[in-house]
């Protein structure tokens, strides 16, 4: 298990070098370039020609990549042009709270959508069956902002029993340790200010789960049917073995590899649905930070944000290999 998960390690490498050249690339691509953007649209040829001096961009590429590279490693994205503060100090400020909002997210995808695609497979044909892929194509089809308003109005303003945005209500003199703000509370005992994070992540949790449940759903409900079909699965029965003791070791374990993969992409992905979850719940994450640095043209911020980004896919996908070799043994070997 080790020398599988030294070299899943060894082969993540190549796959983050490729990623910065990307974002290397793309930063010289730009109109104007990472001057033109310093500058801004009233800068002049003369200008334009002492920053690139200034910013190193006059050398050669490849020296500029590796001096790119090194301030990489050492955390070093520059500073925001709309801030002023450092990208790695302003990352460091969100990245709590999409963690929060993702994990919480990916926990009610999975809780809720591996028991359904299997409760669906096991009744297939039958209403829970309908009942299941009906929800799922509407979870699919819903954009995650119209959700997001949707249980805004119906939760928070008809009904008023959840918070409608934010991380915490202003009024909480809460102790921030951690910065999730959930822990937080639990650590330093304030459990009202636990209890009031918890009710203000109902709600973006729901809205930013929606389409990672519905994949989740849909991709157990076939695996599962798929696996039932298998010989080993009648040859489990011939033996005498308990229907509980086949459903349990033979066919969800085994059904459970492609979920697992899609568990990991889905886990990816949260970012891209975090950006509208966060502009509608008006949650102070990464995903509100990326969507500021794309309408401000923040570039040094856009640059910390994909590297970030490109970062947790790799070690995500990680992961999901690490998952494989552990339900299925035989993945080790290859």
């Amino acid at each position: 298990m080790l020398r599988f998960t030294v070299r899943r390690l060894l082969q993540a490498i190549p796959t983050l070098l490729v990623l910065s050249i990307l974002v290397f690339a793309w930063l010289r691509v730009l109109p104007g370039g990472p001057a033109g953007a310093l500058l801004g649209d009233k800068a002049t040829p003369e200008s334009l020609a002492a920053m690139r001096r200034l910013m190193g961009l006059d050398e050669p590429i490849i020296v500029q990549y590796f001096k790119f590279l090194g301030r990489v490693f050492t955390g070093d994205f520059g500073n925001s042009l709309a801030s002023g503060d450092a990208v790695i100090s302003e990352i460091g400020r969100r990245f709590p709270a999409t963690i929060e909002l993702s994990v919480c997210a990916l926990v009610l995808a999975i809780v809720f959508g591996i028991p359904m695609g299997y409760l669906a497979a096991r009744y297939r044909g039958r209403l829970l069956d309908n009942a299941a892929v009906i929800t799922t194509l509407v979870g699919v089809a819903v954009p995650v902002f119209f959700l997001g308003v949707l249980l805004k109005y119906i939760f928070a303003q008809k009904l008023g029993v959840l918070p409608p945005s934010g991380r915490q209500d202003v009024t909480i003199d809460a102790t921030h340790v951690t910065g999730f703000f959930v822990l937080d509370g639990l650590l330093t005992g304030e459990f009202d200010a636990a209890w009031d994070a918890i009710k203000h992540l109902i709600l973006p949790s729901i809205a930013l789960a929606s389409i990672p449940f519905a994949v989740i759903v849909r991709i157990t409900r076939a695996s599962v049917l798929d696996v039932q079909q298998e010989d080993f699965v009648r040859t489990a029965e011939s033996k005498g073995l308990t229907t509980q003791v086949i459903r349990r070791r033979h066919v969800l374990r085994n059904a459970l590899l492609p979920v697992s993969t899609t568990i990991g992409l889905q886990t990816g992905l949260l970012l891209a649905g975090a950006v509208l979850t966060e502009k509608v719940f008006n949650w102070q994450g990464l995903g509100s930070l990326l969507a500021e640095g794309i309408e401000r043209r923040d570039f040094p911020r856009l640059q910390g944000l994909l590297l970030l980004a490109a970062a947790v896919y790799v070690l995500v996908n990680l992961l999901v290999d690490i998952s494989y070799a552990i339900i299925d043994p035989r993945v080790r070997v290859r």
